[in-house]
């Protein structure tokens, strides 16, 4: 016969409440006991009954995390590390790809209403408005997006912004594009606000544009004839595109123009030249969101998360 709670208690010699709380709330446990009881279940071939667990305790140990795009490299760390985050917890992650499309966040989250105890919601697109109202139904906790009253993991975008611009100014740029992201960007509208209020620069703004190497791509060739000796693009995807749309047209980087990315993914240090950018922390995001959407009286709750200017080869002084 399979073994049960109660054989793992007496194995260990902690009452029967310990083990269930190893868990179902791990974190409420002492971490020599927890590490105790985790190996004699092991060695009795034990597992909790999750839908027992459910019934008893009115949660599904469950949660959604909804990103924007998974085939963007910035997600998968931040997935990866939620998982692992969750994991310790005894819950499991369910993850969705919006696609960058709105109405299918919407559809997303509908659907895991019933199925989760709660959702991450990762650099959404949806409105401020839409999204209180969807929280209605199911807890949230909103990465990169700040709604009041709402639980949120923000990487502090304006901060990295001002390190791109002062770093840029340094050089002895002057006339700078700013290449933003999707409409209703969180990201785009603080690195626009950190721009607007940059004194003694020249800047161009360029948006909304598509978050990905071919939105890049497109908007090269207006980049090019603004006359801006540098640019600030929305992210590292972006960034590339331009690279790469600038070097058809024969204009280098950094020797005509000077190019910033934000996210800091493997494939800007992989290219030629290797990607001046802003550090995002994915990885520190992905656990925080865990642990605020599983902490009791997080409600409203703000972490704020430092971000970091990665200088590499493709940001030089402005050419006289």
């Amino acid at each position: 016969m399979s073994a049960t709670i109660k054989d793992v208690a007496r194995a260990c010699g902690v009452h029967v409440s310990t083990v269930s709380r190893t868990f179902s709330a791990p974190h409420l446990v002492n971490p020599a006991t927890r590490s105790r009881v985790l190996a004699v279940a092991d060695d009795l071939g034990y597992r909790p009954n999750r839908a027992a667990r459910a019934l008893t305790t009115g949660r599904t140990f469950n949660m959604g995390l909804i990103v924007a795009d998974i085939s963007n490299p910035f997600f998968p760390p931040l997935i990866k590390a939620a998982q692992a985050q969750a994991r310790g917890r005894d819950y499991h992650v369910f993850v969705a790809d919006t696609d960058e499309d709105p109405r299918v966040e919407e559809e997303l989250i509908r659907t895991f209403t019933k199925q989760v105890d709660g959702v991450l919601l990762c650099s959404p697109r949806l409105s401020n408005k839409m999204i209180e109202r969807l929280a209605e139904d199911v807890p949230f906790v909103v990465i990169n997006r700040r709604i009041k009253g709402m639980p949120a993991v923000l990487m502090n975008v304006a901060q990295g912004a001002k390190l791109a611009l002062e770093h840029l100014a340094a050089l002895g740029h002057r006339r700078i594009a700013l290449v933003s992201g999707p409409i209703g960007s969180w990201t785009s509208n603080e690195m626009q606000g950190v721009a607007a209020e940059s004194v003694g620069l020249d800047l161009v703004f360029f948006g909304p544009n598509q978050p990905t190497e071919a939105g890049g791509l497109s908007v090269a060739p207006e980049v090019a004839a603004c006359g801006a000796s540098a640019v600030l693009a929305y992210n590292d995807l972006v960034a590339l595109g331009l690279i790469e749309g600038l070097s058809a047209m024969e204009i280098g980087v950094p020797d005509q123009i000077s190019v910033i990315g934000f996210d800091d993914i493997l494939p800007g240090r992989l290219n030629r030249p290797k990607l001046t950018t802003v550090a995002m922390p994915a990885v520190a995001a992905g656990r925080m969101a865990v642990d605020l959407l599983l902490q009791s009286g997080g409600e409203g709750a703000t972490v704020t998360l430092d971000t970091a200017l990665i200088v590499r080869e493709s940001t030089g002084r402005a050419q006289t």
